[in-house]
């Protein structure tokens, strides 16, 4: 990799550090003046719900091809995902680290060698 595709990498892991600060930042704000706040508020089960249609919503503007509708919809459900992560008290670190883990895995193999899995994905 290229040390200016390095630096994109950076950059948007950046974004995504910075965006975690903010939602923590949010926890137990007033959740009438903060989303964030309000997903916080309504609980874990609300939080996976937005982030199940956030998904499907994704899936939706993927099959139809429109670039533009499906870059926005990338960003709701990265910002739902944060929001899960935060609730459940995972970190981008935690995410990394796991990816970090996986690299140079074949996807198959990596899927076999969960605890209960016995099919590839």
């Amino acid at each position: 990799m290229a040390a200016s595709e390095r630096d994109k990498d950076k950059k948007a892991a950046d974004v995504i550090e910075r965006l975690y600060g903010v939602i923590e930042s949010r926890r137990g704000a007033d959740a009438e003046t903060s989303y964030t706040a309000s997903l916080f508020a309504q609980g874990t089960k609300h939080i996976a719900r937005r982030v199940g249609e956030e998904a499907a919503e994704l899936v939706l503007e993927g099959v139809r091809g429109d670039k533009d509708k499906l870059t926005l919809e990338s960003a709701d459900l990265i910002y739902h995902l944060l929001v899960l992560w935060a609730d459940q008290g995972i970190e981008p670190a935690d995410v990394w680290a796991e990816l970090t883990r996986r690299e140079g895995t074949s996807g198959i193999a990596e899927k076999k060698s969960r605890p209960g899995k016995d099919r590839a994905g």
